[in-house]
């Protein structure tokens, strides 16, 4: 049943080579400098810095990724866009998704559950996800990071009650990494390739898309039958994770001048970033 999926995976990765050469020869983003004086590393949806401004909704300053302006100052952003209309497209199509169906439907789900719950949920998603993280640290020579995965997940799915709570990291100090398939692509070396936005998905590189694929053998989610309920589970854990970020990407808009290319090159800065750790 595999079989045909890690054939897509290695050809996937085949042609994520191919491209990666190509625009790493051709490609310095016409952008040129990034100033981030309004902008700071962001994920699909993320956040800007707004020195002095406090946001109604996030309850504290805007300048919540400052710690990263400093390290990306005046650097210039190398990746390929060469897919920029269908990249706009969908980044209209993610951004009229988010403020007329996922962000009303966080608001009520903020309103209606309490934040004890809902970092219980958030807990228990990021304790199943550990064999990404797991598989990922190895792969990339970081045996430390693959043990403390492992004595995570056996502490926080028994003494943490199924990972709802997380004592490895609140008693015992046992720290967490961030691993994925894009970024050990990184670690050993390939490039971005290209820029591309995904619907739903959001903001990706041609290198994270197939770490996307490889994600998905190691995600326990996509072993759930029938896929609806798959789909509906993954639905949920995003749901609840914005939960805790109404207000993030409404803070980036706000302060960028060009939100699309200020959340492209905050992606790739942010990316950067992880695959340097």
């Amino acid at each position: 049943m595999i079989g045909r999926p890690l054939i897509l995976f290695y050809v996937s990765v085949l042609v994520m080579l191919f491209f990666s050469g190509c625009a790493h020869r051709t490609v310095k983003d016409q952008t040129g400098p990034v100033e981030l004086k309004n902008v700071s590393s962001v994920s699909p949806i993320q956040k800007s810095s707004s020195p002095e401004k406090v946001s109604p909704e996030l309850g504290e300053k805007d300048d919540v990724f400052d710690e990263f302006e400093e390290e990306y100052k005046g650097k210039s952003i190398q990746v390929a866009d060469p897919l920029a209309p269908w990249n706009r497209l969908m980044f209209h199509v993610n951004d009229k998704l988010y403020f007329w169906f996922l962000k009303p439907l966080a608001r009520g789900y903020t309103f209606i559950f309490p934040g004890v719950i809902r970092t219980g949920v958030k807990n228990f998603f990021r304790n199943i996800f550990t064999p990404i993280r797991f598989t990922n640290s190895l792969l990339q020579g970081r045996s430390t990071a693959a043990g403390h995965e492992f004595a995570s997940f056996i502490f926080n799915s028994t003494w943490g009650v199924l990972g709802f709570g997380e004592p490895a990291q609140k008693k015992l100090k046992i720290p967490l990494s961030d691993e994925d398939f894009g970024q050990t692509f990184g670690a050993y070396g390939i490039g971005n390739g290209f820029y591309i936005v995904w619907p739903v998905i959001g903001p990706s590189t041609l290198r994270d898309s197939v770490g996307l694929v490889g994600d998905r053998f190691l995600n326990p989610i996509s072993y759930v039958d029938p896929i609806s309920l798959a789909v509906g589970i993954w639905f949920y854990d995003r749901l609840n994770e914005t939960s805790f970020r109404i207000g993030e990407y409404e803070a980036i808009k706000e302060a960028a001048i060009e939100p699309y290319e200020a959340i492209r090159d905050g992606y790739i800065q942010f990316r950067k970033a992880k695959v340097a750790e």
